[in-house]
C-alpha cells in the first residue's frame, strides 16, 4: 500500500513538472513616445496585468530608416527558435526595419527594407506584420500604404489626404523577397492589420481609418486564403472610442484583442469565445505607463525565467 501510494505521488508530481515545464508566458513588444528610444517589452502570466522588462528601458535602440524610429514592433518566433521582428522605422518612409535575436536582449544587425521603393509617390509604410506560414514555411510581411491617386474611394475621407491600402510580401529568409503586392482593398481607409488562423480560416484584425465621417474602429475581415479574398470588414467590435494598433492572443476559450485607445492615451482589450460577440475589458486589464502599438506572442516560461530572470 505504501509502495502504491508513494508510485501514485511521484506520479502526480511527475504530471505536475511536466505541466509547469509546458507553461507559457505573454509578451508584448512596444514603443514608447514616438518610437526614439526603441524596442521595449513586457509581460504577463494571465493576459490581464502586464509589467514592464528591463526596468521599461529600451532593449534596441533604431539605426536604420531616414527618421531612425522604431515604432509598432512585431516579433514572431521561427520555427527554429529565432525571433523576428519588424517596424515601422519613419512616418514617411518607403521602407521598415528588421531584425533577429535569439534571446529578445542581444539583436542582429538592423536592415531597412525596402518595401515600397518601386512606388515612387507611396507615402509612407506604417505597422509592418509578420505571419508565419507553415504549409510554405514562408513568412508574409504585410503593411499600410497611402500612394495618392492610387484608389479614389476613400481618398476625401481620411486624415491628412491619406487613403491607406495594406500590401504584402513574402520571405523564407529574410534576404530575398516577393514582389509587394495588394493585400486588402474594400474601398475603405485602412491600417494596422493582424492576422489569426482560425480552424482553416485566416482573420484579419483591421483599423478602420475613415475620418469623415469618424469610424476609427477595429473591425474583422476573413478569407480561406492568407494572401487574397478576404471579405468586407465587419462591424466595429470595439466601442465609441477611438481605438488602432490591435495584437491579438488567445487565452483558454477567449481571443484577446489588445488595442491603443490613443485619444484616450490609454490601452484597452475586448474579448470573445466565438470572435462574433465581443466584450469590453479595458477595466480589467492593466499595461505599463506610455506603452503604444505592438505585438503581443507566447514564450515557455521556463526559457523566460531563465534569459530575464524573472520569477
Amino acid at each position: 500500500m505504501i509502495q502504491r501510494i508513494s508510485l501514485l505521488l511521484l506520479l502526480g508530481l511527475c504530471g505536475s513538472l511536466h505541466a509547469q515545464s509546458g507553461k507559457m508566458t505573454y509578451l508584448f513588444s512596444y514603443f514608447k513616445g514616438n518610437g526614439e528610444d526603441g524596442l521595449h517589452l513586457a509581460y504577463s502570466q494571465d493576459g490581464l496585468k502586464w509589467s514592464s522588462l528591463n526596468a521599461d528601458k529600451s532593449y534596441l535602440q533604431p539605426v536604420v530608416g531616414t527618421s531612425k524610429l522604431m515604432r509598432d514592433p512585431c516579433i514572431v518566433q521561427a520555427p527554429d527558435g529565432i525571433f523576428h521582428m519588424v517596424w515601422t522605422s519613419g512616418w514617411t518612409e518607403r521602407g521598415i526595419g528588421y531584425a533577429s535575436s535569439r534571446d529578445l536582449i542581444s539583436w542582429s544587425e538592423q536592415q531597412y527594407l525596402p518595401v515600397m521603393d518601386h512606388e515612387p509617390t507611396a507615402r509612407n509604410c506604417w505597422a509592418p506584420e509578420l505571419f508565419y506560414d507553415k504549409a510554405s514555411k514562408q513568412y508574409l510581411i504585410y503593411w499600410s500604404t497611402t500612394i495618392p491617386g492610387r484608389f479614389p474611394k476613400g481618398a476625401s475621407e481620411g486624415d491628412s489626404g491619406y487613403n491607406h491600402r495594406m500590401y504584402y510580401t513574402t520571405t523564407t529568409d529574410f534576404k530575398n523577397f516577393s514582389p509587394t503586392r495588394l493585400l486588402y482593398d474594400h474601398d475603405f481607409n485602412v491600417i494596422d492589420g493582424t492576422i489569426q488562423k482560425v480552424k482553416g480560416e485566416y482573420v484579419l484584425f483591421l483599423k478602420d481609418e475613415t475620418r469623415n465621417p469618424a469610424r476609427k474602429n477595429l473591425r474583422i475581415a476573413r478569407s480561406k486564403q492568407l494572401t487574397e479574398g478576404y471579405s468586407a470588414a465587419s462591424e466595429p467590435i470595439t466601442g465609441k472610442y477611438w481605438a488602432e494598433g490591435p495584437t491579438v492572443l488567445k487565452i483558454k476559450k477567449h481571443w484577446m484583442v489588445y488595442f491603443d485607445k490613443y485619444t484616450e492615451k490609454k490601452y484597452g482589450a475586448v474579448r470573445s469565445s466565438d470572435l462574433k460577440t465581443w466584450e469590453d475589458i479595458s477595466e480589467q486589464v492593466s499595461f505599463p505607463a506610455g506603452l503604444r502599438h505592438g505585438t503581443v506572442f507566447t514564450v515557455k516560461t521556463k526559457w523566460f525565467e531563465e534569459v530575464f530572470k524573472v520569477k
